[in-house]
């Protein structure tokens, strides 16, 4: 409600007034009088401030997915750069004011997914597929608080902006957290996080490590963190984080925000661009052997005329023929111009 200017009604043209000083008792039980008037259409028109919490507390939601296309100008286009789309969903929910900020994905080979969000909370859920095998929903979904090591649910953006997340393959679950720029490890009841190596450079508050990804079965302690910059680091559990050259850089005006382990070791890096006179851009680079020759062996971009936002989640599983099933979220940043969308693409591997 914006209400009435004062000074700008006395300076309106009329009848000159007799402009005589009145007593302090008189104008001001009037000022006060008019303040608390427009104090009380001020309150009457305040809109109630919707619940921080998911609705209910800790307790699964109900998740409406409706289909997108890969190109919207072109709903029969089918395949970019080699990867065949298979299938997208934008996500939202009925029973929550929480299902946004989505900043990274985790998808398990029984279907099962796992996602923090920016504003201290982790997503649950099941991929749903249709006969053909192609992506269409998430059932089984649940919304809880990420919880700090007295067990108390994270608040407000300066502890609870989880970014990144990966799974190692001794268990523990590891989420990265910027402006307080840290990475928690999570046993799987999620309770009592224990701090993880990170790398020790310098960090903006609002450009952290936007990636991790589990290195490889061959050292179950080791994983990759990628800072916006395009920071590439690769670390071990209560030891040390050494910076690896060499690797794909996000291009200019893009930054990097996602990583993924590939099923055989290789490393899938996220990049990310929005120019407002552009749109949103996004490049997805595969690296085989990222810590030896680093040979790019895939390479998936899509721009303004695709289905693109502000992805931030890559995940990867393999599929019995052998071909990768490439996962991406997008993270809506509670803006309703923006989706939390949820897109699946198959590709083949070279030899």
């Amino acid at each position: 409600m914006t209400l009435p200017s004062l000074r700008s009604s006395s300076r309106r043209r009329g009848p000159r007034l007799n402009r005589r000083r009145l007593p302090a008792w008189v104008w001001v039980p009037a000022l006060a009088g008019a303040i608390g008037v427009l104090s009380a259409c001020a309150a009457a028109h305040l809109k109630p401030i919707p619940p921080r919490g998911p609705i209910p507390v800790s307790a699964g939601v109900s998740v409406q997915a409706s289909p997108v296309p890969l190109d919207p100008s072109n709903p029969a286009r089918l395949e970019v750069d080699g990867f065949r789309y298979a299938g997208g969903v934008a996500l939202t929910s009925a029973d929550t004011s929480r299902l946004h900020g989505l900043s990274d994905l985790i998808v398990y080979g029984d279907g099962s997914l796992v996602a923090p969000s920016d504003d201290g909370d982790i997503f649950r859920g099941k991929l749903v597929l249709d006969a053909d095998g192609r992506l269409v929903g998430v059932s089984d979904a649940t919304l809880e608080p990420l919880r700090n090591p007295k067990g108390e649910p994270l608040q407000g953006k300066g502890e609870g902006d989880a970014e990144g997340a990966a799974q190692l393959h001794d268990g523990p679950l590891l989420i990265s957290f910027e402006r307080h720029h840290r990475i928690w490890r999570y046993a799987q009841d999620q309770a009592d996080p224990k701090p993880a190596t990170m790398p020790d450079v310098k960090l903006e508050p609002n450009e952290g490590m936007e990636g991790l990804a589990a290195f490889g079965a061959r050292d179950r302690t080791a994983y990759w963190v990628g800072t916006e910059p395009g920071g590439l680091y690769l670390c071990r559990l209560d030891v040390s984080c050494a910076e690896v050259s060499g690797l794909p850089k996000p291009p200019l005006g893009y930054r990097l925000s996602g990583l993924a382990p590939g099923p055989n070791g290789e490393l899938v890096i996220l990049h990310h661009s929005y120019i407002p006179a552009i749109g949103s851009r996004i490049i997805v680079t595969i690296v085989r052997d990222p810590n030896g020759t680093k040979t790019v062996a895939g390479r998936l971009a899509m721009g303004p005329n695709s289905t693109v936002d502000n992805f931030e989640g890559v995940s990867v599983a393999a599929r019995p023929n052998g071909d990768w099933r490439l996962y991406l979220l997008s993270d809506d940043n509670f803006n309703p111009k923006q989706r939390t969308l949820l897109l699946a693409f198959d590709w083949t591997p070279p030899k």
